[in-house]
């Protein structure tokens, strides 16, 4: 983007505005150009950061949700249920690691905020969960991941009786084949709904719930149909025609990944690795990623998808702990160094100081001039995982039932 193409943005962008203008213009000079510092720092400013979208939501009617995010066209967003769901498993790891235990007073209100939501049928909201909006798939499956971490980390018994309920309504928006094409983000069919699976596993195996189970591996089985000889998936962007976000591949990797580790699946485990290695086939020296890429990993587009790239280095620390492979390791800590250098730690402006862009350049396609809450939240993941070398969120213990192979 040169400064003609600044002068064309859309008006709803005010780049005139100095915070917006100041953001252009240092991404102009070049996007990840911030010092690397140690992982706590980069932890801690993360976090904050995820605090303060919290703290401005405190006094609507969504208090204790945690706003999407930041943008240009709208300062800070709704809180959001879909992101503040799994964004309690970090609170509640990072109260440990970096001995704040007022992080878990924080992860009790978004819980008691995603359980006021929940709809008689078991379904939670989609978007923000404003009146009218519909259930979604995927959106419910991260509400889960945070409902399992109430269960387990907080002896919320609540909150696994939510899971299940919300597990029933996923399982009965099923096709016979196991694909979701009702209550679908854009009416269309998505690979990335295995990270939705991967609670629902869970949810089946901490209750005994077989047919939650079952009705899980129907879905994974469909999804396998659409990997490629490469190892990318079909029907994994947003919208039909369209090459995946980065962010989206990712999604379905981890999956793919955590439901073959749960149903000790080798098919599963297969096939994220397959996708995990042809991602790391085109990861940069320097860690980046483009922001889409089409079967064969190829790609058109200059920027990366900066929430893409943390969630990879996740999917490449839980295969350096599966599989004992340095080289994983190695690619997460590159993917980890490029979102380091996208985050402002000094800066004095608290809406900007220890965000992730949505992209990198800030103008990218992902999330265009935002700083969403989910980007951070990985991010903060990945900085958790590495520092302690376990799994986040922790593994869920099988619980005895019959579990259909």
């Amino acid at each position: 983007m040169n400064s003609l193409a600044v002068l064309r943005l859309p008006l709803r962008y005010k780049p005139w505005t100095p915070r917006h203008a100041r953001l252009i213009l240092n991404d102009l000079g070049g996007a990840a150009r911030q010092p690397e510092r140690e992982h706590r720092a980069h932890l801690q400013a993360a976090i904050d950061w995820l605090c303060r979208a919290q703290d401005v939501r405190m006094r609507e009617s969504d208090a204790g949700g945690v706003s999407a995010g930041w943008s240009f066209e709208d300062g800070w967003l709704p809180g959001y249920p879909e992101t503040t769901g799994y964004i309690i498993e970090t609170f509640i790891a990072a109260a440990e690691l970096l001995e704040r235990p007022e992080l878990l007073e924080r992860a009790r209100r978004m819980i008691d905020w995603e359980m006021s939501l929940q709809h008689d049928d078991g379904a939670f909201p989609g978007h923000f969960g404003e009146p009218g909006s519909q259930p979604v798939i995927f959106n419910t499956g991260q509400i889960m991941h945070g409902m399992i971490a109430g269960a387990l980390s907080l002896q919320r018994a609540e909150c696994l009786d939510a899971a299940v309920r919300a597990g029933w309504w996923l399982v009965r928006q099923q096709d016979a084949d196991g694909c979701f094409r009702r209550s679908e983000h854009n009416g269309v069919p998505h690979v990335y709904n295995t990270r939705a699976i991967w609670a629902l596993v869970a949810t089946g195996l901490l209750s005994g719930e077989a047919r939650l189970v079952d009705g899980a591996r129907r879905n994974l089985d469909w999804a396998l149909t659409q990997q490629t000889q490469c190892g990318w998936f079909r029907t994994n962007a947003f919208t039909s025609g369209q090459d995946p976000f980065t962010h989206t591949i990712a999604y379905a990797i981890r999956g793919f990944l955590e439901c073959g580790a749960l149903l000790d699946d080798e098919r599963y485990l297969l096939a994220a690795e397959y996708a995990a290695r042809g991602m790391m086939g085109v990861l940069r020296d320097d860690g980046w990623l483009a922001g889409r890429y089409g079967d064969g990993w190829v790609t058109t587009c200059s920027y990366a998808c900066v929430t893409g790239v943390a969630q990879m280095a996740l999917n490449w620390l839980r295969l350096g702990q599966m599989t004992g492979s340095g080289e994983f390791t190695a690619a997460a800590r590159r993917a980890i160094g490029y979102v380091k250098r996208t985050q402002r730690l000094a800066d004095e402006d608290d809406i900007v100081r220890g965000a992730i862009p949505g992209s990198a350049p800030i103008w990218g396609d992902y999330s265009r001039f935002e700083f969403p809450n989910w980007a951070a939240k990985f991010f903060a993941d990945a900085l958790i995982m590495d520092e302690t070398g376990r799994a986040l969120p922790p593994l869920v213990a099988r619980r005895e039932c019959e579990v259909p192979a």
